[in-house]
Formats: C-alpha cells, structure tokens, sequence
C-alpha cells in the first residue's frame, strides 16, 4: 500500500498544476481555484489508494474541484446578499458544469501560464518561490515550509499574500504573447534556479540538501523545457541543473560530511544525468543569444567531463568565467573566477582580485569570501593565514555541513 501511496501521490503532484490552470481560466480567481484544487487534491488521495485511480484522473479532479469551486462562491454570495443579483450570480453562471468532455480539451499549457504567473515579476523572489512550489510543483504549504525551516503559519502567510498580490493586480491567466514571455521568462528562470540551488544546497541547517526542491527544481524545468523546446536559456538551465545535481552521490560521506568537488569520487557521479546535460547545452549553445544559464552548464560540463580533478581543463573555465562575469555582473561569478585563475595563473594574482572584491557590499560578510581566500592562502602556503580564513568562513555559513568542512580545514592547516 505505501507504493500504491507514493504513486497516486506522484500522479496527483504531476495533474495538481493542470487543474488550477484549467478552473483559474474558467472563473479568473487563481486564489479560489488553488484552493479548491487543493481539496480536491484531499479527497483523491483519501480515495484513490483504496478505490484504484478512476480512468481519467485529470478529469475526475477538475469535475470535483469545479463542485469545490462552485461551493465557495455560492457560500461567499450568502453572505453578500446586500450585492447585486447579477454581480452575485455571474462567477456561478460562468461555472457552469462543463461539457462532459471539456476536460479532455482543456488546454495542455495551462502549468506554463501557471508558472508564469506564480513567477510574476510584481513578486519578491521569496514569495514566487512559494507560490510555485505550492501551485505548480504540488507541494504542501507544510512541505514548503519545513524546505526553508520556518514555521507553517509563516509559509501560508507568505502564500496567501502571494495569491493576493495577484488577484489585485488583474494579471489575467492567459497564455503570454511573444512580448510578455520575454518579458516574464527571465523571472521564471531565475525563480527555479533559486528553487534549485536551495535544494543543492541549503543555506542553513544540519543537511547539506534539500533532495525534495532539486529535483522539483528539475521537474519543473523539464516541463518548461518541453513547452519551450527552442529557447536556448530554457535549455541551458535544465543542463546546468542535470550536469550539477549529476555529482550529488559524491558531495557527502557517510556521515553526511561535505566532500570537496577536487576529492570526489567521480565513480558515484550519475553518467546519464552527465551525457543528457552535455547533450543539451551543446544543443543550445549555437542555436541563440548566449545567456548566464547556457555558460554556467558549460563550465558544469567541463567539470563533470574531467577524467579526474587534475585534468580538468582549467583554461578554458577561467575563459567562460570571463564570458559570465560580463553577462552577469555577479561577484560570486568574479569570486568563482579567481579560483579558476588561481588554477591557472597561480594563487597571488587571484588573491590580488580577491581584495578588490572585498570591497564589493554585496559580499560584505560572506562566508564565500573567506572560503575562497583561506583556499587560495594554502594554495599558497600561507597556512596560518590560511587556517585563520577558514575559522572566519566557519563562523559565517548557517550551514552545518560547510561549518565543519572548514573548521575540519582550519584544524588540519593548524596541526601542521
């Protein structure tokens, strides 16, 4: 029973995203819909593990999620009988009991517009990250919450002002024109790369993954993927996350203790996740604009292709670094760069980029910074200095598994 279980529960997270599209299209209220998709969500897996998946799931849950829908608003009316008669009965008429076979002709896109909307720009990144994986990746608020440690209370709270946000600001649900997805995709993207390094690795508490949001991270970008087969961002993404997640067997022992990428064993590392992620960006890469996602699934590649960490072909990450640092900007890319010309070049040169960096407020206080200074003061062998950096990062991650990798570090540089 427990697989029975697992599989009605795979079955209704993969429809969860279809049937809110499809009731947020027939009443354009995306707050009432969730919410009686989610009722409807109860009673399947209260009844589908005993009474077997009926012969069209899809369609079982829009027809009782549309009665759940339907209920909601007849009991709102009620209580605004003060309304006008047409105002009251208008979301009720066009709700309307669908043609028997309406669910069968909804529209397949409808989890990409729902993507897009969760994604919408008007929304911090906190609360787009909820909001998809609540409405679109079919996890429980409880789910969500205990992902990013806070409290349940917290994460509805933050869900429920998601919802409201966009019922206030008349984002139709719609599928987006060739503008508004340009407009729009770089949120999508970015709102599933955040979902994705969170799962990779936590910012905070005692493990280093979180396995749940990596791989709904990739499902998700699986999906967009499939809807979008021609956007060579879209691709690179779902590169970069297959050709990453690819090294996660080897990233811990068995005590669950961070292992470096240079003392991996490589054996463990998955070799179809390495080939399709391959595969992928060298598909994207010549087809359009290179973007931030296409060259960081290069560099991943490059990684992931290297027989062993001595072969790995330094010169041309440093390259793409390059490439990177100018698309994005970003000073963890201009961190990750002087490590690579560290590699290269020898660590003073890098260490000499590191102090301009330093300076950067948008990696004041980083534990990033010291880990990469204290790697390049050994590199150097400067271990005192060394030792000191990596007792500073220790003292700045609130991740317990990088917490001891560097100060297992600071103790080994100290021992001699």
């Amino acid at each position: 029973m427990a697989g029975d279980d697992r599989a009605v529960e795979d079955l209704l997270r993969e429809l969860a995203p279809q049937v809110v599209g499809v009731l947020t299209r027939r009443s354009g209220d995306f707050a009432a819909a969730e919410d009686a998709v989610q009722e409807a969500l109860l009673a399947a897996f209260g009844q589908w593990p005993a009474d077997g998946v009926p012969d069209n799931p899809r369609g079982w849950l829009i027809q009782v999620a549309h009665r759940r829908l339907v209920e909601q608003i007849r009991a709102e009316q009620a209580r605004r009988r003060r309304e006008d008669v047409v105002a009251r009965r208008e979301p009720v008429d066009r709700l309307a009991a669908p043609a028997a076979d309406e669910e069968m002709l909804a529209d397949r896109d409808d989890p990409l517009v729902l993507l897009f909307l969760c994604c919408h720009p008007a929304l911090s990144p906190a609360s787009a990250i909820a909001l998809t994986l609540r409405a679109v990746g079919g996890l429980t608020t409880a789910e969500i919450a205990r992902a990013f440690m806070v409290p349940e209370a917290t994460m509805a709270q933050r869900i429920s002002r998601a919802k409201q946000r966009i019922k206030t600001s008349g984002i139709p649900f719609r599928q987006p024109d060739a503008e508004d997805r340009v407009r729009r995709l770089g949120a999508v993207l970015h709102v599933l790369y955040l979902i994705f390094n969170e799962g990779h690795t936590r910012s905070a508490g005692p493990h280093l993954r979180q396995v749940e949001l990596s791989t709904e991270a990739i499902r998700l970008a699986r999906a967009l993927h499939a809807l979008l087969p021609g956007d060579s961002e879209v691709t690179g993404l779902l590169a970069l996350m297959l050709l990453t997640e690819a090294r996660s067997p080897a990233r811990t022992g068995p005590g669950g203790e961070l292992i470096s990428l240079a003392d991996q064993d490589r054996r463990l590392w998955d070799a179809a996740a390495i080939s399709e992620g391959i595969a992928l960006v060298t598909h994207a890469l010549p087809r359009g604009p290179v973007g931030q996602y296409q060259v960081q699934a290069a560099i991943a590649a490059l990684h992931d292709e290297a027989p062993t960490a001595d072969e790995t072909d330094w010169p041309q990450i440093l390259a793409l670094y390059g490439v990177l640092e100018r698309i994005t900007d970003s000073p963890v890319v201009a961190l990750n760069r002087a490590v690579a010309a560290a590699m290269v070049h020898g660590p003073a040169a890098a260490l000499e980029a590191l102090a301009t960096l330093a300076d950067d407020p948008r990696l004041a206080g980083h534990h990033r910074l010291f880990a990469v200074r204290a790697h390049l003061l050994e590199m150097a062998g400067d271990r005192p200095a060394a030792a000191e950096a990596y007792r500073a990062a220790a003292g700045r991650t609130t991740s317990l598994p990088e917490r001891h990798y560097l100060v297992l570090r600071a103790a080994r540089l100290a021992a001699g």
